[in-house]
């Protein structure tokens, strides 16, 4: 077995302001690094072997603050990255809704091959998801893999282990610095735990929100 603890990054001023961030650089606010550090505590005693994150500073600092301390090989993955929004990033979910109302529209029927201008279509993302995450889990096989990345990923790992379509409707929690322990047992992967945040002391965090 490959065991995954995949976690979503810290929270940013963007998840609060209900603005898409795709691949644009958004950092982490207090309250994300809090809840980073948070998690890196709970984790102290977990054996981990290797750790991979997204290269956008919310997923690679999240990453970081669990990882302090400990001398674990932290390699950064492009194909970590949340999905490509295009014209429509940085926008917030009124004003996509608002301005470009068929982008809204094919965003949240789950389209699988609408492409924003500039952007990736959802087939594109999930396949390179899907391969990212495959090459990972047999490059470590036998190992635990700290994986820290976006809620697209998050959505992305939970309808492959599970067999969900892509296109499908679906709600599932994608919470900041939520623990998630994913196994790949040479075939196929498998959800142990989802959405775990008993690090955050019974504290909230902030979901996926608006998400298609």
């Amino acid at each position: 077995m490959a065991n995954i603890l995949l976690v979503r990054h810290g929270e940013t001023d963007w998840n609060r302001a209900k603005r898409l961030q795709g691949h644009l650089d958004i950092s982490l606010n207090q309250e994300g690094i809090t809840q980073a550090n948070r998690l890196g505590k709970s984790l102290v005693n977990e054996s981990i072997d290797i750790a991979y994150s997204s290269d956008l500073s919310r997923a690679f600092d999240t990453a970081q603050a669990i990882l302090a301390q400990r001398s674990i090989p932290h390699f950064i993955d492009q194909s970590l990255r949340e999905r490509c929004y295009g014209e429509i990033q940085g926008m917030t979910y009124a004003q996509i809704e608002a301005e470009l109302p068929d982008n809204h529209r094919a965003w949240h029927s789950r389209d699988p091959d609408f492409q924003p201008k500039n952007g990736e279509s959802l087939r594109q993302f999930y396949q390179r998801v899907e391969a990212g995450m495959l090459q990972i889990a047999k490059a470590h096989f036998g190992q635990t893999i700290l994986v820290v990345a976006h809620g697209g990923i998050l959505d992305c790992m939970f309808r492959l282990a599970s067999g969900i379509s892509i296109e499908d409707q679906m709600k599932v929690d994608l919470l900041n610095t939520s623990l998630n322990r994913l196994q790949y047992d040479g075939q196929k992967f498998q959800i142990k735990t989802w959405a775990d945040l008993s690090h955050l002391e019974n504290q909230s965090a902030l979901d996926e929100i608006d998400r298609p």
